[in-house]
Order: structure tokens, then C-alpha cells, then sequence
């Protein structure tokens, strides 16, 4: 074979380096593409598929961050998914699912699918679980918003008397929920102040956890007058229902009066079985049909607070203390060094040191389930 001519060396380095360019090219273009956007096949609606599509098959946890959300909240939950990726999820991957008693709008459905490269789910609510308890009447129902309208937040409110009763008995229900066994609960407008450099999910499961809280606010008495009067007749009621050890003593002192601590809701951590437990179905629909979610302002706080502080032992619940979170009007940043050292927090996101609530949690312990049904059956002292 004749030898190559210089003319012809050179022509064929040139062709073998631009192809070399495109191949490179074309590669980084499909990269960057999985990178910046998830797939249109992810984020589907409840009515698109026909199973629960949030089942992991990546060895994560069957979980999901959950929100009650508004079409009107777009931006509020947008800044909180945000939030959420940098500071946790963007290492993990797990679902984003919507919940809106209306049909999201495609802008909410895009803004959201925009934002995060985890699958999304959006959901309609069911009119059976959204909407007045059988067991309470309209006329009384409207009397008792005219009544409150001015005596405490929300007081003249049907709308939040509904989230608040949705959230207590009926949000594990829906379909998008039914093959998880953990939610985190998330709001718009809230922030999260600190790095997590682990999956909360795993460490619930891990030590054998049902309930995750941040903060412990004391609830107004107005909205939650006979809740306990309402509880201890249900524990009276349904004794085999509760542990030989539960952690009544932190809403409940010893001379049975209702102390008000709860864990404020809007940030969860659950293990879902406890919400789907009888005992816990149990004491929903005997709220429900006292109908206090109506004629007072029972909020799922409380309601969340009560039922796992006499159903489950002080070890089956968890101050997540290393997340530094606010919602509006109250937030929390941790003080011991090597959690501040993930944050970046406020000056004033100081509300659990000085949490009566907290330092209760801190004090009391577990008790044995015949001093819990005494304290039941002591005369209301409220």
C-alpha cells in the first residue's frame, strides 16, 4: 500500500477530532437533560395511573413529603419544595404529593414540575372525606362560627374547620397514600434552616419511631374546650386500646387537667400505621361524632398530640432537634454546636428554649396504663 501523503494525515486527524467533538457533544446534551428536568412521564395525576406509583424500588423508604395545598399557594409551596431539595431531598429522591380539595391548575401542576427533579403526584380529595361531619348540623355549625368569629384565629372560619378534620382522620386515606408507610407533612411559606446529612425516614424506622416533631406550642384554650373532657370518656370507653405504658402525663398533669402542649402538626414525621391503626380510627370518629371539630376549633395538632401521647410510649416519639424549621409565627433553630454548625438561622428562631411544652417533654416520663385511666376518670377539673 502506498504511504499516506501529509494532505491526507491531516485530513483524517481533522475528521477524527470533529467527530470525536460531536459524540462529546451529544452526550453532554443527553446529561444535561437528565439532570436539569425529570421526565414528563413522572410527575402524572392521581386519575393517570392505576396503582400508587410512589412505591421505592431504589432501596429508599416507602415515604413521601405530603401537602394540603391551594392553587393560590403556588409560591409558597414552591419556596418549601426548594427548601426541601437543598436541604434534603436532592440527595434522595423521594415524591412530592399535592392534595387540593379543587382541581390543580396546569400553572400550579408546571410550577411545581419545574422546580424538582423528584416524581410529583397531585390529587383531588374525595367529597366523602372532604367536606361537614355527618354527626353536627349546618344551623348549629353557623351558629358557632358567628359565635367565635371573633374570640380566636380562625374562629369564623368553615373552610380551616374542614382542613383541620381532613388532616385529623382522613389524609393517610387517600389514594396517593395508601402504599406508604411514612409522610412528612409540609406547608407553604415555611423554612427549613439547616442541612440534613441524613434520611429522616431511615432513622424512623431504624430506632423504631412513630411520631416526628419539631415544635411544641401550647394551644388556646377556646378552640379545645371539651377535647379532653371528649378523650377521657373514649379511654374510659376503649381501655384495651392503650399501651401497659403511654405519654399521657405530657397532656395531662397529674391532677388531670389538660396541660394544652401539643406537637404543631405542620411539621410531621409519621408512621403511617399509627394513623391507620383501630385504635387510632377508633378515637377519630369519636371526635368526630362529639363535633368539636365544628362547634369549637379543634385543630389536627391537638387532636395528633392527644392521640399519640396516650397511645404510644415516650420512646416512640422523637424531637427532631437538628431541624431547624419555621412556620409562620413561631421557629426553631438548634443551639447545641454541632447541629448549628448545618444552619443558617434568624436571630429570634429561638421559640423551644423557651417552650413551656418543650421543658415538659423533657421532665415528665411514661406511666402505667392504670394511672392513665385514673387520671380519665377524675373529675373534670378544667
Amino acid at each position: 500500500m502506498a504511504p499516506l501523503t501529509s494532505h491526507f494525515k491531516r485530513a483524517l486527524v481533522a475528521f477524527i477530532a470533529l467527530l470525536g467533538m460531536l459524540t462529546l457533544y451529544k452526550y453532554s446534551r443527553d446529561a444535561s437533560a437528565d439532570l436539569v428536568a425529570p421526565p414528563r412521564s413522572l410527575p402524572i395525576d392521581v386519575d393517570e395511573i392505576g396503582r400508587n406509583a410512589t412505591i421505592p424500588n431504589n432501596g429508599l423508604q416507602r415515604a413521601a413529603m405530603v401537602a394540603l395545598v391551594r392553587n393560590s399557594e403556588l409560591q409558597g409551596i414552591r419556596s418549601t419544595v426548594r427548601q426541601m431539595d437543598d436541604r434534603f431531598n436532592n440527595k434522595y429522591g423521594y415524591p412530592y404529593i399535592f392534595l387540593n380539595d379543587e382541581d390543580f391548575t396546569e400553572e400550579f401542576k408546571e410550577g411545581i414540575r419545574t422546580l424538582t427533579t423528584a416524581p410529583v403526584y397531585f390529587g383531588k380529595l374525595s367529597t366523602e372525606h372532604w367536606g361537614l361531619s355527618p354527626y353536627v348540623t349546618e344551623e348549629k355549625v353557623q351558629e358557632a362560627l358567628k359565635l367565635n368569629q371573633n374570640r380566636y384565629m380562625y374562629g369564623g372560619s368553615y373552610s380551616y374547620r374542614l382542613m383541620c378534620r381532613y388532616q385529623s382522620g382522613f389524609v393517610y386515606k387517600h389514594e396517593l397514600l395508601k402504599d406508604l408507610d411514612y409522610y412528612w407533612r409540609i406547608e407553604p411559606d415555611v423554612n427549613y434552616y439547616c442541612d440534613i446529612p441524613y434520611d429522616p425516614f431511615k432513622y424512623m424506622k431504624d430506632n423504631k419511631l412513630i411520631y416526628g416533631f419539631t415544635i411544641t406550642p401550647m394551644e388556646k384554650l377556646e378552640t379545645v374546650e371539651t377535647l379532653w373532657e371528649t378523650t377521657r370518656k373514649w379511654m374510659i370507653a376503649n381501655p384495651d386500646y392503650l399501651q401497659e405504658k403511654s405519654f399521657i402525663h405530657w397532656v395531662v398533669n397529674e391532677k388531670s387537667v389538660y396541660t394544652r402542649c401539643h406537637f404543631w402538626s405542620n411539621f410531621e414525621i409519621v408512621d403511617l400505621s399509627f394513623y391507620r391503626s383501630e385504635a387510632y380510627e377508633s378515637y377519630f370518629q369519636h371526635l368526630d361524632r362529639a363535633g368539636g371539630f365544628f362547634y369549637e376549633r379543634w385543630g389536627d395538632a391537638p387532636v395528633h398530640s392527644m392521640a399519640a401521647s396516650i397511645l404510644l410510649r415516650k420512646e416512640q416519639i422523637h424531637w427532631f432537634e437538628d431541624i431547624g424549621y419555621r412556620h409562620p409565627g413561631i421557629g426553631h433553630c438548634p443551639t447545641k454546636p454541632e447541629m448549628a454548625v448545618r444552619c443558617v438561622c434568624p436571630a429570634n428562631a429561638n421559640y423551644m428554649q423557651r417552650s413551656l411544652c418543650n421543658r415538659r417533654y423533657g421532665e415528665v416520663n411514661n406511666i402505667y396504663k392504670h394511672q392513665a385511666l385514673e387520671l380519665a376518670e377524675m373529675p373534670d377539673k378544667q
